[in-house]
């Protein structure tokens, strides 16, 4: 039988699991901070922390991979609107396009596997093109948290392992409903689409 915990799959939508109610608090305090530097600051420490403990337990779901897509499935919304946390998970080879956080912070830690993040700096805009330079490629493993804080919210997500499932949280300052990709068009020119975001069961 596995060691890991089953969730419960709350009235909203919500997951609870063993170490979900102390990260919902410890954001709930953060975010009454008073800069977002103040707040992801906090929050990643404090996620790295949660994440870590032994009392943390991943559900038993959120280690299942989607056939075709990442999974995205929904820890917690804020009632006042002020956080949320989601739960992905990457199957082998899974990853993102490059993309922003439509102007919210985000602190994002890895809770089972491995992943890379692809930075990105923005150079130059033409309307709807923007011209991106790739900035650095960071291996992210088990217990590790960074953060992002607009205007520097560009990068790529990735799980460059060829044998494991990888699991992150990601708390944002909102409800990130939807975001903006950029498809390469060459020349390290590329288009900006809107993309709506929904979750998985």
């Amino acid at each position: 039988m596995s060691d890991k915990a089953a969730a419960t799959a709350m009235p909203s939508g919500e997951f609870d699991f063993p170490g979900a109610t102390d990260l919902i608090a410890l954001v709930a305090e953060a975010v009454e901070e008073d800069s977002p530097d103040a707040i992801t600051e906090k929050v990643k420490n404090g996620l790295c922390q949660v994440i870590s403990s032994e009392g943390f337990r991943l559900p038993a779901e959120f280690l299942e991979a989607e056939a075709d897509h990442y999974a995205r499935r929904l820890v917690h919304s804020d009632p006042e609107g002020r956080f949320s946390i989601v739960a992905m998970t990457w199957g082998v080879g899974q990853g993102t396009p490059l993309h922003d956080h439509c102007g919210l912070w985000c602190v994002e830690g890895v809770c089972h596997g491995r992943i890379r993040v692809d930075q990105y700096a923005l150079v130059e805009r033409d309307g709807d093109r923007f011209r991106f330079e790739r900035d650095e490629a960071i291996p992210a493993e088990t217990g590790t948290a960074g953060c992002l804080i607009p205007p520097h919210e560009y990068h790529r997500i990735f799980n460059d392992r060829d044998d494991e499932v990888a699991v992150t949280l990601h708390i944002y300052g909102g409800d990130m409903e939807s975001c903006n990709i950029f498809d390469p068009e060459g020349d390290g020119w590329y288009r900006r689409e809107r993309r709506a975001l929904g979750f998985d069961a």
